[in-house]
């Protein structure tokens, strides 16, 4: 079997190295690991240039789902038997690709979803069903919980989405259903990579040994600053969560009316916010806007 990492990475040097050695201490050695920078200007190129034993892409910003369709792209063409992926962000525990490995052969699964865990606790966004029929319901059906986990009796868990935050990918996925969605940019190219391995007939299960600690940002950050750090990434949320409503969704609600209602979800709490925060102004209601707009008519790519 042999196995690469992909991991993308844009302007969290310190993060990235701590995720490098993580993967380079592995109890189950991997053969190579791949590192797409996405432009980074914090030291990030050249300390990349100086790794040896890392495989290094360097591009333009062109978010992280244009950098797992080149690094995933780029390990299908070494031809890897297995391709694990993650952000800068995450820290493999010693043991867990070894565990990944395991549930993997014995679950014969497309894709495996490790166990994240911050601040010591279990950190997830898997889930166990799409909706895409009810627009009054959420498009990630079961998500798994806590207590899912705490009470499993078997060491694997079925799923049907994940983050692309280690997610371990047989290369007869890749066959089948071609790379991520690179338009995207950011956000939501999991859940349509993870959906289209579904649909494809693949199998995908959580791994509940295969542990992963995730880094936490904001904790020190007041409710205002937290928006105002965020607020850029809203436009690619909302833009992308109503392409996916609209190119999967079943029915008129679901194509239109769940996306509006995320929209009227920020902008209510914007407005009440507005006359005693700097979080939301006046024309960022409009962004919402627009994206809800952009995601229906499927005007995807890097907003201008």
């Amino acid at each position: 079997m042999k196995i690469t990492a992909v991991v993308v990475t844009y302007n969290r040097r310190e993060l990235l190295e701590r995720g490098i050695n993580c993967l380079r201490g592995q109890s189950r050695r991997l053969e190579n690991i791949i590192v797409v920078d996405n432009g980074a200007t914090d030291g990030t190129h050249e300390w990349l240039d100086s790794q040896p034993d890392l495989e290094v892409i360097h591009q333009d910003n062109v978010g992280g789902s244009g950098g797992f369709y080149t690094g995933i792209r780029k390990a299908y063409e070494g031809g890897y038997d297995w391709i694990w992926c993650m952000d800068d962000d995450v820290f493999p525990q010693e043991e867990c690709l070894e565990n990944l490995i395991k549930v993997a052969e014995t679950e014969g699964a497309g894709i495996v979803a490790p166990h994240r865990k911050m601040g010591g606790t279990t950190f997830t966004h898997e889930f166990r069903h799409y909706d895409f029929s009810h627009p009054f319901a959420s498009m990630h059906g079961r998500k798994l919980k806590n207590e899912d986990i705490d009470h499993a009796k078997e060491p694997s868990i079925p799923i049907v989405g994940c983050d692309f935050e280690g997610p371990f990918i047989q290369r007869e996925v890749v066959e089948r259903i071609g790379l991520p969605n690179k338009d995207l940019f950011i956000f939501c190219d999991d859940t349509d990579y993870c959906l289209r391995t579904h649909l494809a007939g693949f199998k995908l299960v959580y791994a509940i040994h295969a542990l992963m600690d995730k880094h936490k940002f904001f904790n020190n950050d007041t409710w205002t600053t937290r928006n105002q750090k965020k607020k850029w990434k809203r436009y690619y949320q909302v833009r992308n969560e109503a392409y996916l409503n609209y190119h999967y969704g079943r029915n008129w609600g679901v194509r239109y009316l769940r996306s509006f209602i995320g929209v009227i979800g920020y902008t209510i709490p914007a407005i009440c916010s507005m006359p005693f925060t700097k979080a939301w102004q006046w024309k960022d209601l409009g962004m919402l806007w627009g994206a809800y707009q952009d995601g229906i008519h499927e005007r995807l790519g890097k907003r201008k």
